[in-house]
């Protein structure tokens, strides 16, 4: 008697276990924890991947020394290699711009060309010989290719000049025509600059100071020169930290079709 109630009870317990659900016919016990194992197996490596990518951030490594002689401490650490941000209107210039006096002595140190010209006439207005030599020093030098630079940059790069005494400026990379259409020197409105004996530091400030907005601005410490753009029209201003060093893949963007040349003469802005 008890055998049979016992058989009566196993069959009861395995026939509940394959009823239908309330909706149709659903998973028996078995099932439900193989799916429910499948899921926790496939969030664990959904969360491997995505922390895996978190780390691809390219970080390099900067040390610093303190003290001298055999007292003398390294300190290291690693950051990230590109920091930017965007710049709050408010933060941004609002006074006019300090007159610029026109003269400029640059010399470009990837064609080993200098010029000293001023970019205004006698009446203010710009001098289209002194821009079409200045745009020759811009020239993209893996192709040769000139194009009319934004004259707002030369403005500034007289800005700069006129501030730390009409010292030599050193251009290290104007217009590129071999670069991503996304970068400001492939469209003649970017250029990294440096100044012998001027630290990159008070460059990138009084840069900072000139921005009325609209402007990309960027230092490189571990190459020595900042970055001074014009963004693309609507685009706010931008700044950044970029220690990637030298030789870090410049200019390897899809070659362009466009036209180069001044093809416009340029109009001296109002503001």
């Amino acid at each position: 008697m008890l055998r049979r109630l016992l058989l009566v009870c196993a069959l009861a317990f395995g026939l509940g276990a394959a009823l239908p659900t309330a909706g149709g016919f659903g998973p028996t016990t078995a099932e439900a924890r193989v799916k429910t194992k499948k899921k926790v197996v496939a969030k664990k490596r959904s969360g491997k991947k995505r922390s895996a990518s978190s780390k691809k951030v390219a970080k390099v490594k900067l040390c610093s020394a303190s003290g001298s002689g055999k007292k003398a401490k390294r300190k290291c650490s690693f950051v990230k290699e590109f920091q930017g941000h965007g710049v709050a209107r408010a933060t941004l210039r609002t006074d006019p711009l300090p007159p610029a006096s026109g003269v400029i002595w640059v010399r470009a140190e990837n064609l080993g060309e200098e010029a000293r010209v001023d970019i205004y006439k006698e009446d203010g207005s710009f001098d289209e010989a002194a821009l079409a030599q200045l745009d020759e020093l811009f020239r993209c030098k893996r192709t040769g290719e000139t194009r009319a630079v934004d004259p707002r940059l030369y403005e500034q790069l007289a800005r700069i000049s006129d501030h730390f005494g009409g010292k030599q400026i050193e251009l290290v990379s104007g217009f590129r025509f071999a670069e991503r259409s996304s970068s400001r020197h492939f469209h003649a409105s970017a250029m990294d600059i440096r100044i012998k004996g001027v630290s990159i530091r008070d460059m990138y400030g009084l840069a900072e100071s000139l921005d009325g907005g609209g402007m990309g601005i960027g230092i490189y410490p571990r190459s020595g020169f900042i970055h001074v753009d014009y963004r693309a029209p609507g685009e706010p201003s931008y700044r950044w930290t970029d220690y990637s060093g030298p030789g870090s893949g410049r200019g390897k963007g899809k070659r362009s079709s466009k036209k180069t040349g001044r093809t416009a003469r340029a109009k001296k802005p109002t503001s």
